[in-house]
């Protein structure tokens, strides 16, 4: 049997993408904690009030053109005619670079104009800095998509790891500086925000670079044996004109603009905070001391997008496989598989949820210096488990053909949010913020699992979902609150009590004892049989054959 080259090239790149993919986010979501220890609380919550912004605002300004040039070109590829690949690349680039530069000239001059929306002056000169950003960025994502078009995915992944490290090192920089000199919070935050527009830069040249080396290396091979041994390509001379004329702005943005409003669906959650906690919180009280406890509140969320961010990138596994699954008509293998990952995830959202819920106070100190804000940091842990389900569940409609439903469901979670929002931040502050948030990602994975359902691709079971994972949680809550009592027990004694050497250590602990108890538990309750994890598309046959080495297989 015959290898297919194509295909191995295809899988090689989605590997690489995806592993540039978690390595960039995990940065991403890890620089928030010396952000936090550095500025302090108030630049903490004017960096998540205006960062939220800046990111919707690049996915406007990119039009969905990414995804765009990606499909063109590589049909373009695939027909021989690299001469209209690269004319797709010239007229995406002359888009986003205009689209990027008019949007962040309309953000730096309506500044002072958002900032009222937000309900918040202090926010003006972050938003003026992540301007900057907007004039480089779309413009380096048209030129990942050509050469993802080209299933090259190795400039995309390298330019992602060095945004966002250039992004950390300029940001953390700039507060090292700014902290020294005595700058305020809000100049501070401006600061730290211009790290968007340094990492920015630093992408775009690395996918520059690449298209220099790309353009000096010629045709590509297998373009020059076919012009060897068929005459002249089909992207010469007149016909080049022909073909190079049928894909035209026109035909870019029909194809972009959907997408991108795709795009904007999954932040919604988010903005409905930016433009409702902070004018809410300012309400008899200072706009500084508003920012200082919205940055509070946002302590949790970065140990809430590392379980997200994890489930984001194994959700794309997901999509292809039962799109063929669908396409053969295995509606046996459908049913096991989103019935099977939903489980599975649903358990992990859960386990994370209550292991940081249990151990939030030594986690809030040994990361954030002291325990404030812990009782909405508590309620915000359990946004793990909605937001884990609501992503696979949307990536498996997405991949049996349901596209716009996961949105409509995205977009009827943020209607209530807003909602609780202004019932409940007036009364509890920040804690009513988070359990808005709660029952936000709860309806969006509720929507859809129900969709699910009653498509015929999903079996619910009382016992799956809630009777035998209760059981295994509650162990695994009472081993970490065990296991970080007893070392806080022990720091005390020492004399570290409450020290944030301490806190690290009850937290660690506390953490490896509950993946142990969770490991064993779920292989003691019968949760997962071999059969079962094989049949996970991607990496569950691999990871099966690993634990029946470990013998915790029959």
């Amino acid at each position: 049997m015959k290898s297919n080259p194509q295909g191995s090239k295809l899988l090689q790149g989605a590997f690489i993408l995806s592993a540039a993919a978690i390595l960039s986010k995990l940065i991403g979501t890890l620089q928030k904690i010396p952000l936090q220890n550095l500025g302090g609380d108030a630049v903490f919550g004017i960096y998540n009030t205006v960062y939220p912004l800046y990111t919707m605002l690049v996915t406007v300004a990119m039009l969905g053109l990414p995804a765009a040039v990606s499909k063109f070109v590589a049909e373009a590829s695939a027909g021989k005619a690299e001469y209209e690949g690269r004319r797709v690349l010239l007229l995406s680039a002359v888009l986003t670079a205009v689209s990027g530069v008019v949007l962040g000239i309309a953000v730096y001059a309506g500044a002072p104009v958002i900032a009222v929306w937000v309900g918040n002056s202090h926010v003006t000169p972050a938003l003026r800095s992540s301007a900057w950003g907007l004039a480089v960025v779309p413009l380096m994502a048209a030129l990942r998509g050509y050469f993802q078009g080209l299933h090259n995915m190795v400039p995309t992944a390298v330019s992602q790891v060095v945004e966002q490290s250039v992004r950390v090192a300029v940001m953390i920089a700039l507060l090292l500086y700014l902290t020294s000199i005595g700058t305020d919070a809000a100049g501070i935050a401006a600061g730290a925000l211009l790290g968007s527009a340094g990492g920015g830069a630093a992408g775009l040249l690395i996918m520059l670079l690449y298209l220099r080396r790309h353009r000096r290396s010629g045709a590509q091979p297998e373009l020059a044996a076919s012009a060897e041994t068929a005459g002249p390509p089909a992207w010469s001379g007149a016909a080049a004109g022909r073909r190079a004329s049928a894909i035209g702005a026109r035909q870019l943005l029909a194809y972009g603009l959907p997408v991108m409003l795709g795009a904007l669906a999954v932040p919604l959650v988010g903005l409905v905070d930016v433009f409702t906690v902070p004018r809410l919180l300012s309400t008899g009280g200072s706009e500084a001391a508003a920012m200082a406890q919205f940055g509070i509140y946002n302590r949790g969320l970065p140990l809430v997008q590392i379980v997200t961010m994890l489930a984001t990138s194994l959700s794309v596994v997901f999509i292809p496989a039962l799109a063929e699954a669908k396409y053969r008509g295995d509606l046996a293998l459908i049913q096991t598989r989103c019935s099977l990952s939903l489980r599975w995830f649903w358990l992990l959202g859960l386990a994370a949820s209550v292991g940081l819920a249990v151990l939030v106070e030594p986690v809030n100190v040994a990361l954030y210096g002291d325990a404030s804000g812990s009782t909405a940091m508590t309620w915000l842990a359990f946004t793990a488990a909605g937001s884990t389900v609501s992503i696979i569940s949307a990536a498996l409609l997405q991949g049996l053909g349901a596209v716009r439903a996961p949105a409509l469901h995205l977009l009827a979670a943020a209607l209530l949010k807003a909602a609780l929002n202004l019932l409940l931040v007036p009364q509890q502050g920040i804690t009513g913020a988070a359990i808005a948030s709660v029952a936000a990602h709860g309806l969006a994975a509720a929507l859809n699992v129900l969709l699910l359902h009653r498509q015929g691709h999903l079996r619910l079971r009382l016992a799956d979902a809630l009777v035998r994972p209760a059981l295994l949680l509650a162990g695994l809550g009472l081993a970490a609150a065990a296991v970080s009592s007893g070392i806080g027990g022990v720091a005390a004694a020492a004399g570290l009590g409450g020290s944030r050497t301490a806190a690290l250590a009850q937290s660690l602990l506390g953490v490896l004892a509950g993946c142990a108890v969770f490991a064993i538990g779920a292989i003691a309750l019968r949760l997962l049989s071999e059969s079962e994890l094989r049949q996970l598309p991607g990496f569950g046959p691999r990871l099966a054959d690993k634990l029946k080495k470990l013998r915790l297989f029959p």
